[in-house]
């Protein structure tokens, strides 16, 4: 399986996402500039945490306009897997790939430690090495991730199931209805704030987010490669 790691002005979380894939997922992995006309070759993108452009205006507000989403767009609709972390999660949400918008933390403080979360489904292509209701630890870095939506956004994604991670015993930054984690309609699209690819491997205080990295490989061979 091959995975895109897009790569904006103002990433720094693209060496811990390309790390994740190939060390220890083992996975072909490449770098690709914001400014790439084509993903074709791609199974999987990650957008990777960090400060696109500096978070000028709102967090991924500038990216969200790279030469290159046009190609994330594409590749979304053609339902590839679409992962967002962090910084990514606010480009896909600038972008309109998901529901929603982010705040800056109730606290109006950047958070930087462990949190606990609740797998809320795991029947999407992100999660099956989950259980269901599983307690996992993640870690957060961010100092916008207070997620928020109107009532009827959050009424439909809890009929669709799109509401995928919540925070767990404790709300780090404020998010509405604990939410750490969203798919789109579809499910191939899911944007997060906390970091599983910074806790794939115990020598990282932890390996709860390899298998959301496995569960992408598995679906992939078994839609994928099974039918072709």
């Amino acid at each position: 399986m091959r995975f895109a790691v897009i790569v904006f002005p103002g990433s720094n979380c693209d060496i811990d996402m390309y790390h994740a894939i190939k060390d220890e997922l083992g996975e072909e992995v490449e770098y690709v500039s914001h400014d790439a006309d084509s993903l074709e070759e791609f199974d999987a993108i990650l957008l990777p945490g960090g400060f696109s452009y500096g978070d000028y205006l709102r967090s991924g507000a500038i990216a969200r306009f790279s030469n290159v989403m046009k190609e994330v767009i594409k590749a979304a609709s053609a339902g590839k897997p679409i992962l967002g972390v962090c910084n990514g999660f606010q480009i896909l949400l600038e972008a309109g790939l998901l529901p929603g918008a982010m705040r800056r933390n109730e606290s109006l403080k950047f958070i930087c430690r462990n949190v606990e979360l609740k797998v809320e489904n795991n029947e999407t292509m992100f999660t099956a090495a989950y259980n269901q209701d599983e307690v996992i630890c993640i870690p957060i870095a961010h100092g916008e991730g207070n997620y928020f939506c109107d009532e009827k956004t959050l009424q439909a994604m809890r009929e669709r199931k799109q509401i995928v991670f919540t925070y767990h015993g404790e709300n780090p930054n404020g998010s509405y209805e604990n939410i750490a984690g969203i798919t789109n309609e579809r499910g191939n699209v899911l944007g997060m704030m906390p970091h599983p690819e910074r806790a794939v491997d115990s020598l990282l205080g932890g390996a709860d987010g390899l298998r959301l990295f496995q569960s992408m490989v598995k679906n992939w061979r078994e839609s994928y490669v099974v039918k072709a």
